[in-house]
């Protein structure tokens, strides 16, 4: 397997990233009731937009893989959108899709309405196994192999990145 190409995803993309989101969602004139941040990576980027459109967050984790953690919150969520409230699930990037996958799965288990459900990621892989209703940026994981870092990644040990990359090694390879 060739080196890994790490490419920054600045503190300045993810502002433009945040407004081109929010943007986005008033030329529609869509309004979440809630956004979700999802964890990790969802965590940041829904903070900064929770207050760029001053609209409460609520965080769900998905990446430490303790079902527990999102279990309970799942439900109360699928309720919300059965009561007709629109969420906003706030993604870092749209990769495999397995993360907002999983989500939209437990969501459909809890009998949640899925029209009042949308994602917002800051990259987008246009060939994912999930598509997203908001991006910032689009990329084709078929030709583009860099592992983006995001500013809340770039304090960790390159060692832990890269064992994050190779995760799901097709995605670099």
């Amino acid at each position: 397997m060739s080196e890994i190409v790490f490419s920054p995803y600045s503190h300045d993309d993810m502002i433009e990233g945040i407004e081109a989101l929010a943007a986005a969602m008033e030329a529609e004139g869509w309004r979440p009731a809630l956004l979700v941040g999802v964890g990790r990576g969802g965590l940041t980027p829904g903070v900064y937009l929770s207050h760029r459109m001053d609209i409460q967050l609520v965080s769900i984790d998905h990446s430490a893989g303790i079902a527990s953690f999102g279990a309970a919150l799942v439900a109360v969520l699928a309720e919300r959108t059965r009561a007709g409230d629109q969420l906003l699930f706030v993604e870092d990037i749209n990769d495999s899709g397995r993360t907002i996958g999983a989500i939209r799965a437990a969501l459909a288990v809890q009998s949640a309405i899925g029209e009042n459900i949308r994602f917002a990621v800051l990259i987008d892989n246009i060939v994912s196994a999930q598509r997203v209703d908001y991006r910032h940026r689009m990329i084709d994981r078929s030709v583009t192999k860099d592992w983006f870092i995001f500013p809340w990644e770039a304090m960790a040990p390159r060692t832990k990145i890269a064992e994050e990359a190779m995760e799901v090694p097709e995605r670099i390879a």
